[in-house]
């Protein structure tokens, strides 16, 4: 990764997750993004949708949360959002969602969009990432994707952007019986041939 100052300062950031995360098994499930922004959402907190797309996020989370302060940017200009620029954000927030933007960066953007997402943060805010998951056989390979990141490759490249690892987790979410059989059964053949059917992974941090 040629944009990391040291490439042994993150080899080592990246020991330290793996200390808590050994292997990607040992990464928990959780089963959509929204569930982890719910998790950290409240009624009343602001929110910045990071690559928001068609905004649909904002709906769900008011469904739980009806105060929530939700602002989107994305550089689709035939969308209409808040911003179409980190640059232009002139304002803090309580939670932003990072979701499945990442990966279609380069690294030396990629860490540049987390250092400026670190100082639209509230003390005390979150960031949550989502990018897919490496171990998962073909979930990466979109013709528009530049850098594949490996939970812990991403959870140290937020360590080196001043960030505080809160969490890590496997997003994988299907038909109650298909998902039992999945986890308790299809897991074993899984772990065997060192793959994962969790499609995506998701990062929370603290600003540190």
């Amino acid at each position: 990764m040629t944009a990391m100052k040291s490439w042994s300062t993150h080899y080592g950031k990246r020991k330290e997750i793996r200390k808590r995360y050994p292997s990607i098994w040992r990464v928990p499930l959780a089963k959509q993004r929204l569930e982890l922004v719910l998790r950290e959402a409240r009624d009343g907190a602001s929110v910045l949708d990071a690559g928001a797309s068609n905004r649909e996020l904002g709906d769900k989370i008011r469904e739980v949360y009806p105060s929530v302060i939700y602002k989107t940017m994305d550089i689709d200009r035939a969308a209409e959002h808040d911003y179409y620029s980190l640059d232009e954000i002139d304002e803090k927030f309580d939670l932003i969602v990072f979701s499945e933007v990442i990966e279609h960066l380069s690294v030396e953007e990629g860490t540049d969009a987390l250092k400026k997402l670190r100082g639209l943060l509230k003390d005390g805010g979150r960031l949550l990432v989502t990018t897919p998951n490496l171990f998962h056989p073909h979930r990466y390979w979109d013709a528009d994707h530049r850098t594949p990141y490996r939970y812990d490759d991403l959870a140290a490249l937020l360590v080196g952007c001043g960030y505080s690892v809160e969490s890590i987790y496997r997003l994988y979410n299907d038909p109650f019986v298909w998902r039992l059989l999945r986890i308790h059964l299809g897991a074993l053949l899984h772990r065997y041939l060192d793959i994962d059917f969790a499609r995506q992974i998701a990062v929370v941090a603290s600003r540190g």
